[in-house]
């Protein structure tokens, strides 16, 4: 106790700088719808999300100090707690949302209006953020020094390192421009295939490897471990699952399939097998890696709760200095309340009274436990989709048991569930930028009402994000997978209907237990099933980057440094590729795309577009190297 009394901020409570500025609201509103859309596109496509606190802070410092010629480091940390609520917005909308386009695209829905997905995910952000406010005194004041919140100290840690902001934001710059020239290069222009595949001969299997930055950047970002236990799931679910089923079944009818197995291989090849069969299993071992995480954190998350409670009887009343003042607690109980009637009343929203008082108690419970999981494993490792999927589950049999059934029960579960999904994932975020703002010594109630501004920009910009999205592609196709909506979707009707092919669905769950008790995180694994083995492929390939960096010899810090500068770039990727990709989305809609189509005028080998596809992907590669181990530094 006495460590933390002694704890002094970066800039002490009496000392007052510029903080909430109209350049540091409009900077950051820019950068979370910005990194809200990179975001969606990357999560839609590989199921995964980054954290975009570190390069929303490194921009900040750049343009703040080096072209605005400004000195005041909570300005930049307003910009970084602004601009990165659109990433987890973004994340938590995406990973249920898409249910809804996928409902209306088999004709048992009207497709889901822009003005109920901005309710939607601007009722949860809201929640994630309010609920924050009693939890901050518990978890970020109370717990310093014990709950490291690590995305939190780095930025925080970015962000004390002023003198290098402007280098740094070149890096981040020179990301996102050389990723924006590749995807245009692979997507718009089409000059060489965006995926390179080799069939094994006399045999069922098929590996390759997609040539995206962006994807490649995930694995980076990850590292190595996270990278190979999805390229493992990949391999496992091509290699082996595809051909066992094409050989043992060839003659056989299996549903969900309509036709024998041998037929609709030599019709739709592999993409067909794994349409038809393997994500199933791949649900059901996303749905079980989610329960499984969830379960091994029960103890934390009760013991978490009830110190909470315990602690938010004392936090009224006592804000006497700068870094000390939340949000009054009378504004948070009224917002709830007004919020628990506008998820019930609004008549976009699909959800019940009862709806409403499940999405508060559930919502307020996990973004405690969000909370506390943040800021011990940080946010690419918090258990979201596992929270969701829990919740879904209680949600849909509650309505079920309850008579609200039908497409209107399954609508309202997919509501429920993703307003708790983004509470969940916009409290982890609130979490890490209120541990930046202690350790820097800003303001809690104007970084609380800065998280407003970012969930209020980023609420806008998602239902015109997922609109251009699945217009151009549509959900759950090749370019979009949209993995955990789908298993989202598969959940409710699963309950609902009882039309699961629950066979395979249990193969995923048992493979799942396999997997976990071999001590390999299931997760990342589960996820490496449900995709193509050319995306993981692809991720793998920036994790051998990252292993090799991280391998390198050479003085501890100057090793960090390499590390850390590709990580900025790879963070550039993910955001130029994402914007490149909304622009081809729009260009699609307009029928635009085929116009600036190149490919039907390269009539070349099979051959010759493997090498230039290839070639393309060492430029890549070669590019983050250039940034990170080849970098000039002073």
């Amino acid at each position: 106790m006495k460590e933390k009394k002694e704890f002094r901020p970066y800039i002490p409570a009496e000392k007052i700088i510029p903080e909430f500025t109209v350049a540091s609201i409009l900077m950051g509103i820019l950068l979370a719808v910005i990194f809200g859309a990179a975001n969606a596109y990357l999560g839609l496509r590989v199921g995964m999300t980054v954290s975009a606190s570190i390069p929303a802070a490194v921009i900040a410092m750049g343009v703040i100090r080096v072209v605005m010629r400004k000195n005041s480091i909570l300005e930049s940390n307003m910009v970084q707690t602004i601009g990165s609520a659109g990433e987890s917005l973004a994340a938590g909308a995406i990973f249920t949302l898409p249910a809804l386009f996928l409902w209306a695209a088999e004709g048992r829905m009207d497709k889901p209006g822009i003005m109920e997905i901005t309710l939607i995910a601007l009722l949860g952000g809201v929640l994630g953020v309010i609920f924050m406010v009693p939890l901050r005194n518990a978890l970020i004041v109370k717990e310093h020094g014990i709950l490291p919140y690590p995305e939190g100290s780095a930025c925080a840690e970015v962000l004390l390192a002023g003198e290098e902001g402007g280098a740094n934001a070149t890096t981040v710059f020179a990301g996102m421009g050389f990723s924006a020239l590749f995807k245009f290069l692979i997507d718009g222009l089409k000059i060489v295939p965006s995926e390179v595949s080799f069939r094994i001969k006399n045999y069922h299997g098929e590996i390759g490897t997609q040539i995206y930055p962006a994807v490649m950047s995930v694995g980076y970002i990850c590292g190595p471990r996270i990278s190979s236990y999805m390229f493992a799931g990949g391999v496992f679910s091509w290699l082996v699952m595809i051909p066992v089923i094409v050989l043992f079944g060839e003659q056989l009818v299996l549903y969900p399939g309509t036709e024998p197995i041998g037929e609709i291989f030599a019709a739709g090849g592999f993409s067909a097998i794994w349409s038809s069969y393997i994500r199933y299993i791949g649900a059901g071992a996303l749905a079980a890696g989610g329960i499984i995480s969830l379960i091994k954190s029960l103890p934390l998350i009760v013991r978490t709760f009830g110190d909470a409670l315990k602690s938010m009887r004392g936090t009224s009343g006592r804000e006497t200095t700068r870094t000390s003042k939340d949000i009054s607690m009378r504004i948070v109980i009224i917002s709830v309340v007004v919020i628990t009637f506008l998820i019930w009343l609004v008549p976009v929203i699909p959800v019940s009274p009862l709806g409403a008082v499940i999405v508060v108690v559930f919502g307020f419970f996990f973004a405690t436990v969000s909370s506390r999981m943040v800021g011990l494993v940080g946010s690419s490792n918090n258990p979201v989709s596992g929270m969701a999927i829990a919740t879904l589950l209680i949600a849909t049999v509650i309505l079920k048991v309850t008579g609200d059934g039908g497409i209107h029960g399954m609508q309202g579960a997919i509501a429920i569930g993703s307003i708790i999904c983004i509470v969940a994932a916009i409290a982890g975020d609130t979490s890490q930028d209120l541990k930046t703002g202690y350790l820097l010594g800003a303001t809690p109630r104007k970084q609380q009402i800065g998280e407003l501004f970012g969930v209020v920009a980023a609420a806008l910009a998602i239902g015109a994000t997922l609109y251009l999205l699945d217009q151009a592609w549509g959900f759950g196709s090749e370019q979009l997978a949209a993995p955990q909506a789908t298993l989202m979707k598969m959940i409710i009707e699963g309950v609902m209907e009882s039309n699961l092919p629950w066979g395979l669905v249990f193969i995923g769950v048992f493979l799942a237990i396999v997997i976990e008790i071999l001590g390999i995180p299931v997760l990342p694994f589960a996820i490496g099933v449900y995709l193509p083995v050319q995306l993981n492929a692809c991720i793998m390939a920036g994790g051998l980057v990252r292993l090799a960096l991280d391998r390198r010899k050479g003085e501890k810090e100057e090793k960090k440094q390499i590390v850390n500068d590709g990580i900025l770039y790879c963070s550039g990727m993910i955001a130029g590729e994402g914007l490149v990709g909304i622009m081809l989305a729009i260009l699609a809609i307009f029928g635009l795309d085929q116009a600036i189509d190149l490919s039907n005028y390269m009539n070349v080998s099979e051959v010759v577009n493997a090498v230039g596809s290839l070639g393309v992907f060492a430029l890549v590669i070669l590019s983050l190297l250039k940034f990170s181990i080849w970098k000039k530094r002073k």
